[in-house]
């Protein structure tokens, strides 16, 4: 990391480097406990940088000492309030509920400016899951990529139009100095505590917390994880009633020739509207429905993919083999295995 003219933090170890882990009313629990144990697993388990080497020194820090009811009304106990933080190597936003109406900008200002003073100062800035929603208020992710829940794009994207997001991204790591980092749905903060690991105390303590910990890094990225719904607030009568018909209707031979010719529409000027409302080609949205469905179906059934690939409109196993892959990022056979309960869980 690059020097700083700002005063480095005391430091609570020789070498260790000071985490500020943000408590907030939106927090949610789980997450910002989860960084904290994980963080401070080379110490407490005496890896080979710990004790007397931890790489870190963490401490949960809020706007006031004491504690904080989180947003599912478990306390945490404020270890530090931010006034007190002159500088620091690593902040750490964890995941915040963000409800149906959005994220309600301008209620943290203080934060926010710190925040702000942390980055100036040299720290590198982290997001787990929506905890970008605050991070975002600075205005440093303007222009940077970032990721974010993917039930959340919505609501960041009308909130932040200005920072790109991936939602199917597990990790991004942007900026000149590569200090703003986010990572991606729910438990990806497992791949940013390791990932924060691995560049500060080495691979070896990295491997051996995911071991203890049973953690995985999610290397195949989220998009299996991501569930399609067709767009349908685009506000065009004659495209909405096209996908109703679709939803249930997609594993029919030729839907798209069926779709135009139950249409008003001439060819064309159905393709360019359908394309205009959903964001998808009439032919791109069929798959994804196919696909959609083909997922259910692994997860839920014992049907050969042969038999999911034609109950769900092809003929050809291997055209459809192909497409999955191209599509969630996993074959059929992985997708299975991954996302099936397993037999020890069903009832």
């Amino acid at each position: 990391m690059p020097q700083s003219s700002t005063p480095r933090p005391q430091r609570a170890r020789t070498g260790s480097r000071h985490v500020a882990l943000l408590a907030l009313p939106d927090a949610a629990i789980a997450t910002l406990a989860g960084i904290y144990d994980v963080m401070n697993a080379p110490a407490l388990m005496g890896l080979p940088s710990g004790p007397a080497g931890a790489p870190f020194h963490i401490e949960i820090v809020g706007e006031a000492v004491g504690p904080l009811d989180l947003a599912s009304g478990v306390p945490i106990h404020v270890q530090r309030s931010v006034d007190t933080i002159e500088a620091s190597d690593i902040v750490i936003v964890p995941s915040v509920l963000v409800r149906s109406q959005g994220w309600q900008k301008g209620r943290y200002p203080a934060l926010v400016a710190w925040l702000q003073r942390m980055h100036a100062g040299g720290a590198i800035l982290c997001s787990a899951c929506s905890g970008i929603f605050l991070l975002a208020e600075t205005g440093l992710f303007d222009g940077r990529d970032a990721t974010v829940h993917f039930a959340y794009v919505g609501h960041f994207a009308q909130a932040y139009p200005a920072v790109p997001v991936h939602p199917e991204r597990v990790l991004v790591i942007s900026g000149t100095r590569e200090e703003l980092v986010s990572s991606g749905a729910s438990t990806t903060w497992h791949d940013m505590v390791l990932y924060l690991i691995a560049r500060y105390a080495g691979a070896t303590d990295a491997q051996e917390v995911a071991r203890l910990f049973a953690l995985q890094w999610h290397q195949d990225g989220l998009a299996p994880y991501i569930s399609f719904e067709g767009r349908a607030d685009h506000g065009d009568a004659e495209i909405k009633g096209a996908q109703g018909w679709l939803s249930t209707h997609f594993s029919v031979a030729n839907p798209v020739d069926q779709m135009i010719t139950r249409s008003a529409l001439a060819e064309r000027t159905f393709k360019r509207r359908f394309t205009a409302a959903t964001g998808l080609a009439p032919i791109a949205y069929v798959q994804r429905l196919r696909i959609e469905d083909a997922k259910r179906r692994l997860e839920r059934t014992d049907a050969s993919v042969e038999e999911i690939s034609w109950r769900v409109g092809y003929e050809d196993a291997a055209f459809f083999r192909r497409l999955f892959k191209r599509t969630t990022g996993l074959a059929p056979g992985a997708y299975r295995t991954r996302f099936r309960i397993p037999d020890y869980a069903r009832p």
